[in-house]
């Protein structure tokens, strides 16, 4: 295996799996605003050029898609790039959801916010942000939110009084957490979690050794994919969409959790060291999908996958 993609791995899946105790400590909500929100604006982008994409979504609340990087949000509307003008956080975990989006990382220099930002909400369109939990406590690289609203996930990377080890899930907006039993996970790694669109107590997550999936917040976990290497997924309605790396191919694929039966979707061909890293399903139109990959490249698909337009090359637009 090529360096590079080993170094992938390691990254995108190498949070060992340690069971240890849990803790439920409660986050009060509050809603605030950075220092410079008077200056915020989505404005023209123009030509854009992206180091680090930290994840992609359709958010309820715009038409666009959300482009998540380390120096704010990106969006792509009718052919035409935006970004934001303030808040240009380094958004990591972005996840689209129906009223906005949910993200952890880290904020922007000058911001008035303190570093990490935990896990936060915004409803419009990053000019303010409320927090949820764990702020100015911890960073979270995995995250996953249901589309509804009403089932939170993060994977805790290190034990501490504010969050546990491994996965916690939340069911009340962040307010109260608790610890998911992975009863039945015997994977060596965790990886990206994705949640079900309207039910938030059903999960799933990519491991090195395929895809593992609960209807009980991640209590108790059922392998429901051969033991293959699975770098990005997402739901799309109550079919999981994910790709993986076999016989040195880059696939993508749905899966029925209920049967384990899937099917290949098309992709333009990918090298073997340029894997997907991040899928999204538009919940309002599931023909509207999109994923990037380790390279930066960034693909839509506006016909369910039949067809990809190729967006953005190694972080550039095309």
């Amino acid at each position: 295996m090529k360096l590079t993609i080993k170094t992938f791995f390691v990254f995108l899946l190498g949070v060992v799996l340690v069971i240890s105790g849990c803790s439920n400590k409660s986050q009060v909500k509050e809603e605030t605003s950075s220092k410079n929100k008077a200056a915020f604006q989505i404005v023209d982008a123009g030509s854009i050029s992206l180091k680090n994409i930290r994840g992609i979504g359709y958010p309820g609340n715009d038409t666009a898609l959300y482009i998540a990087g380390n120096d704010g949000l990106k969006l792509y509307k009718d052919k035409k790039w935006y970004k934001t003008t303030a808040n240009q956080h380094d958004y990591i975990g972005f996840q689209a959801v129906e009223t906005g989006f949910i993200a952890s990382g880290h904020p922007q220099k000058g911001s008035g916010y303190k570093d990490p930002l935990g896990l936060i909400k915004s409803v419009n369109k990053g000019k303010t942000i409320q927090k949820l939990a764990f702020y100015d406590n911890a960073n979270f690289h995995f995250t996953a939110a249901s589309y509804s609203g009403n089932g939170l996930y993060v994977i805790g990377e290190a034990q501490s009084d504010e969050v546990s080890l491994g996965v916690n899930y939340s069911t009340d907006n962040g307010v109260t957490w608790k610890k998911s039993a992975l009863k039945n996970f015997s994977a060596d790694s965790m990886g990206m979690m994705a949640v079900h669109p309207t039910n938030g107590n059903t999960m799933a997550m990519s491991t090195r050794s395929g895809i593992y999936f609960s209807t009980d917040n991640g209590n108790t976990m059922k392998l429901i994919t051969g033991p293959i290497m699975v770098t990005a997924l997402t739901f799309s309605g109550d079919s999981i969409l994910f790709s993986s790396v076999e016989n040195e191919k880059i696939l993508l694929k749905t899966v029925a959790p209920s049967t384990g039966q899937q099917a290949d979707l098309f992709i333009p061909f990918l090298d073997y060291d340029n894997p997907i890293t991040y899928l999204a399903v538009n919940p309002r139109n599931t023909n509207q999908l999109a994923f990037t990959t380790y390279k930066n490249d960034l693909y839509e698909s506006t016909d369910g996958g039949k067809t990809w337009n190729n967006l953005l090359k190694d972080g550039k637009d095309k």
